[in-house]
């Protein structure tokens, strides 16, 4: 395996980009069913945009992009995500992913409801963003545990 500096010069994951029709619906919804924060919210002559991401990660920060754009470059189909391809969030444990699949059902956005899966997979369920992407939400997926693992200090 090829060794990798680590630093602020180096090439790193940064954000995944998502396209959105109403960016206030999307902003709230994420704000509700996700555990993730507000980074950055910006207009320009092109659009919306809005980061989220986790307050405790400004060394290493990944960010998920809500774009809403005026023109029609960038834009096509909606919800592109499904049926499987997903963004997977861990919450601390499995009552968490109780609570959030109960907010979905009645906000009418839920489309896995809560399930034990074989490992690695751990307790899911997955909700529909309004945009019909899917957002999986999870506990004891072992991502941290196994980062750590191989690439922990």
């Amino acid at each position: 395996m090829t060794e990798v500096a680590s630093g602020p010069k180096d090439a790193r994951w940064t954000h995944i980009a998502l396209p959105v029709q109403d960016i206030e619906a999307s902003v709230e919804w994420y704000q509700k069913f996700t555990p993730l924060q507000m980074l950055d919210k910006r207009q320009d002559d092109m659009g919306h945009a809005v980061w989220f991401g986790h307050d405790d990660q400004p060394d290493s920060p990944f960010v998920l992009v809500l774009a809403q754009l005026f023109s029609d470059e960038g834009k096509g189909p909606m919800g592109v995500m499904r049926p499987f391809a997903h963004i997977g969030i861990e919450v601390p444990d499995r009552a968490r992913v109780d609570e959030i699949a109960a907010e979905a059902e009645e906000a009418g956005c839920l489309w896995w409801t809560p399930r034990d899966m074989p490992p690695p997979i751990g307790y899911i369920c997955a909700l529909y963003d309004p945009d019909g992407n899917v957002i999986e939400i999870s506990h004891d997926q072992g991502v941290y545990a196994k980062a750590q693992e191989v690439w922990g200090k």
